[in-house]
Formats: structure tokens, sequence, C-alpha cells
């Protein structure tokens, strides 16, 4: 994530648009269903920035951040976040424009999936499940659903008149005028709905289609029947379950229809969900189980080096378990888990990148997971596009000294009376000589920083 005072300030303006009208039970659908996924903060945003629109109107007035700060009682840096997370889930389109050092902002509203395309969607129904539990997902599954109007064999006869049976037809007087009024305005649209599409991943990013079809026969599985919406639900498969192009090749050939010679998207939902579960004992995938993407693996095929191994164990471990491995075994804690979520779903980080991620933070940190610090070296990688496991080493060495820094201020910050102790522990994939023009100066500034803090001391001795 890029520091919120590089993206946005105060003085900023915006204004809010609504991509169609909102209604009060996108407020239902945004509170029970979203929310558990984006949290308080990022709710309360969207309805603040909601309320700003005049009922029955698309453009809201401009505002300045500041405005929004108070509105709120949050930073900048929260509005800033809660942003990213409404933009992630495809609540919120951002729109900056910049003139003469000066940003202004348009911040387009987009409704909320209907309940129906929500529960049947893929990805936002298994993170919801995961998050509130199965008791409480059926609850909501409920409060969305009713029964169905009696079928018209069942005892009822339709006797609804047609168009042509109630009105006549007759030609407007005006016909000319009326034509007129129609095409003023042509730089204004009619205020209506518009029906959300939902969230998609990136295939190229994700998935080789081109090893897939490889791998399958023509006769088996013709090409025409990976249709753009075929392809969109394997791509958000492949990212939600951490399907690899040889596993799925599976699961689209027990998915297909060959009478009608397509592929059945549900069918293969089931198949890959089936597939989860049997993998993981029952439970359901959340972010931190995913592994490195096949593209973006080292292409190392026998490791030789102690590096070229770790980069291969990277490469082919989950977050999850790389945390489990790290502590012998045991399970993570939720809270660990939670940062490392974080980190994934909003710097959008590949697993391989945010485990070099984890190693190298642990061993600076005495073996903490420090959130603030995580999302500091996590906000860079993001902003360098940092995608491959050896990118990440490559860059966490250049930057080692700067790093250092980050963590002596968040020491200094925390306990401003303890000393700041560097810690040299560092991963095997560290280059020596890179480290040790890295500590010369540090036992500089640690000097530097005890010879300030007596004479602060001695100071505060005068005074009294």
């Amino acid at each position: 994530m890029a520091q919120h005072w590089k993206e946005m300030l105060p003085i900023d303006r915006y204004t809010v648009a609504c991509n169609g009208v909102l209604h009060e039970y996108d407020r239902k659908i945004i509170t029970l269903l979203y929310q558990p996924l984006i949290g308080p903060v990022s709710m309360s945003l969207y309805m603040t920035l909601w309320a700003q629109v005049e009922e029955n109107r698309l453009w809201s007035q401009s505002n300045s951040h500041h405005s929004l700060m108070s509105f709120m009682d949050l930073h900048l840096k929260s509005i800033y976040e809660a942003r990213l997370k409404l933009e992630g889930i495809g609540l919120l389109k951002t729109f900056v424009q910049e003139d003469e050092g000066s940003r202004s902002f348009v911040y387009e509203l987009q409704p909320p999936l209907p309940p129906e395309q929500f529960f049947l969607d893929g990805m936002l129904n298994i993170y919801l499940y995961q998050k509130v539990g199965k008791t409480q997902f059926t609850k909501l599954k409920k409060f969305f659903s009713d029964k169905v109007l009696p079928a018209e064999t069942e005892g009822y006869e339709n006797v609804t008149r047609a168009f042509q049976d109630v009105y006549d037809s007759a030609t407007p007087e005006n016909f000319q005028l009326m034509g007129e009024v129609l095409n003023q305005g042509t730089d204004e649209a009619y205020i209506g709905r518009v029906v959300q599409k939902g969230i998609q991943v990136e295939a190229d990013e994700s998935f080789d289609f081109e090893l897939l079809m490889a791998g399958l026969s023509e006769s088996l599985v013709p090409k025409k029947a990976f249709t753009v919406k075929v392809k969109n639900a394997i791509s958000n498969l492949s990212y939600l379950y951490g399907i690899d192009s040889l596993q799925m090749k599976n699961l689209v050939i027990s998915a297909m229809d060959e009478l009608e010679g397509k592929i059945n998207i549900e069918e293969l939902r089931k198949a890959a969900r089936d597939w989860y579960q049997l993998e993981h004992q029952d439970k359901l995938p959340v972010l931190v189980d995913r592994i490195q993407p096949a593209l973006k693996k080292s292409n190392v095929d026998e490791p030789k080096t102690k590096v070229e191994r770790l980069i291969q164990y990277l490469d082919t471990t989950s977050p999850r378990q790389l945390l489990s491995d790290i502590s012998g075994g045991t399970v993570p804690s939720k809270a660990d888990l939670k940062i490392i979520e974080d980190v994934m779903f909003k710097q959008k980080l590949l697993p391989g990148v945010v485990n070099v991620l984890i190693q190298y933070v642990l061993l600076k940190t005495d073996m903490k997971l420090t959130k603030a610090y995580v999302d500091k070296i996590a906000s860079h990688w993001a902003r360098k596009k940092i995608s491959t496991v050896k990118d990440a080493m490559d860059l966490a060495i250049k930057e080692h000294r700067q790093y250092l820094e980050w963590a002596d201020n968040k020491n200094t910050k925390s306990d401003s009376r303890r000393k700041p102790i560097r810690t040299e522990a560092l991963p095997d994939w560290f280059d020596e000589k890179e480290v040790a023009s890295a500590s010369t100066p540090s036992n500089q500034d640690a000097q530097l920083e005890d010879r300030k803090r007596a004479l602060e001391e001695r100071l505060k001795k005068y005074k009294k």
C-alpha cells in the first residue's frame, strides 16, 4: 500500500457520484453481507459518502478531505485504508485529477451485489461463510430469501390484461415538439439503477490458460467451450482455492457437459470446492492458504544451492504453513493470520512474496509479527510491484538499512526510554557483504543515540 500522504491530503477536494440510484435495501445488504468482510470503518466511509448525495440525485457537492476527517472523527490514514477496502471489494471506484499541484477526486459509489448474486458469487460467499460461521451464514441466507409465489398450475389462473386490451393508440398532436424536448440535454443521463458485475480476478496474472489447453484433448473439451464466462470462473476458482493448471484440468473434464458441448460452471465450482475440502480436511479457504502462482515461481527444477532450495520452499508453501513451520508445527494465532491476510488482501502481494516478508520481519523483531512494521514494508514492495520470491529477497537486501531505521523508529515511539537494540539476525539468503556494509553505520547510530540520551538526562538535572 502506498503511503496515504502521497495519495491524498486533507486539503484535496472530492465529489461523490453514484453509479445508479442506491436504495434502502442496499443499506441492509452492505451492513449484513459486506460489513463482515470490509469492517465497520469501511462501511462507515461508504455510508458517509452516500449520505452526501441528495436523495434521487447522482452527484454531491464538492468537499475537502479535512471535512471528511471531521465527519468521521478519523485520521486520513484510516480513511485511505478504508477506501482501498471498498475499492478492492467492488463498492467504490476512485478517479483523480491533478492540476498545478492540487488534486481533486471523484468517488463513484457502486451498488452492492444483489443477495442472490452474492450468495452464488463463488468467492464472496466463501469468505463470508469462513468469517461468520455456518449458523450465522444460514440466518443471513434466510433473511435475504422468502417463499416463492405459487405456480399458475396450483389452482391459480392468470387473468392479467394485455396492453392493447386496456389502452388505445393515438398520434400526439405535437409530435415534433416532443422529439425536440427528448433530444435536449445530451450531456445528461437518466437516473437509474446499475447492476453490479461482481469481483473478477485478472486471469493473466494468476492462471496459465495455455498450459491448461495443452493438457486437454479437443475431443474431450473443445476450445469453444472456454467462453469468457467460463474463463472468468476458472480464474476465480484458481485464485480462491490455489488450483494450478494441471489440477484444474481434471476438474474441467469432470464439469464437461458432453451432450451440450459446454462446461457447467456450477459443476466446476462444486468440483473445485470438493477438491479443496478433500485436500484440507473439510476446511474452507482463507487468503493465507494460497501458494505462489505457477507463472511467478522460480524455474529451477533441481535446486542445488541453499538459497535455491529456500526459494523453492517459499514458492510451494502457503503463508499459514510457513508460520506453522517456523513455530515448530503449532497452529498460528488468529492475530498473526489476520495481519498476513490483510497484507494479501490490501497490498495484493503474492503468497511467495509474503513468505519472504514473514521471514524477514520475524527475524528483525525478535520473532514477533508487528502489524505497523509489516504494513510499512509490504506497502513498499507493493509500490515496487514485487511479484517473485527472488525479487523480494533482492529488495530486502538492497533496502536493509532503510528497514532497520523503520524498526528503530517504531521501537523509539513505543518506548522512548528504551535504548535501541539492533538485532542482526538475518535470513540465510542475505549477502554477508551487504549486511556488513549496513552493520557499521548502525553501531555509529546507536552510539549517537546513547550520547543524545545522556545529554538529555544532564539537561533535566540542570532544570531541576
